[in-house]
């Protein structure tokens, strides 16, 4: 009995994973068709990974003050992952909206471990609406 609620929790787990990285995906995708910074490993990674690392200290810390340190770490280190991608160069600066993409990432990972699925869905579908028009937007405003 003990065992299949094991099984149980490594099938959910496995499956909110699996989420994470489908979520992250239309996001990758789009990235990596219009060969921006990151793209199709950079983008399902992080969300995967900030699922798992949400997972683990959801089951070693059981909604302890340590759990809540847990997702500060993870917030942190998408921010830290994302400011490897902006570059300033005499032109400006580039690489934010990638930053932010991560960010968001990392944040898709994070709902789906607190089985916040609809926040998950929603970052996901807007992160894909904004990537996939906001270039044709801002090049119709600086006309």
């Amino acid at each position: 009995m003990e065992l299949d609620i094991e099984v149980q929790e490594i099938l959910r787990h496995l499956a909110q994973m699996g989420m994470a990285f489908g979520l992250a995906l239309p996001i990758a995708l789009n990235r990596e068709h219009s060969q921006e910074g990151a793209g199709l490993r950079t983008f399902p990674l992080v969300a995967i990974a900030s699922c798992a690392f949400m997972l683990v200290g959801m089951s070693v810390y059981e909604g302890s003050d340590a759990e809540a340190r847990v997702m500060y770490g993870i917030i942190t280190g998408m921010g830290f992952i994302g400011g490897g991608s902006v570059f300033k160069n005499e032109n400006g600066t580039s690489g934010t909206a990638t930053a932010a993409g991560i960010w968001l990432t990392g944040a898709i990972g994070l709902a789906v471990a607190y089985r916040r699925y609809e926040v998950a869905i929603v970052l996901s579908v807007v992160g894909f609406l904004i990537f996939q028009f906001s270039g044709f937007l801002k090049r119709a405003a600086r006309d």
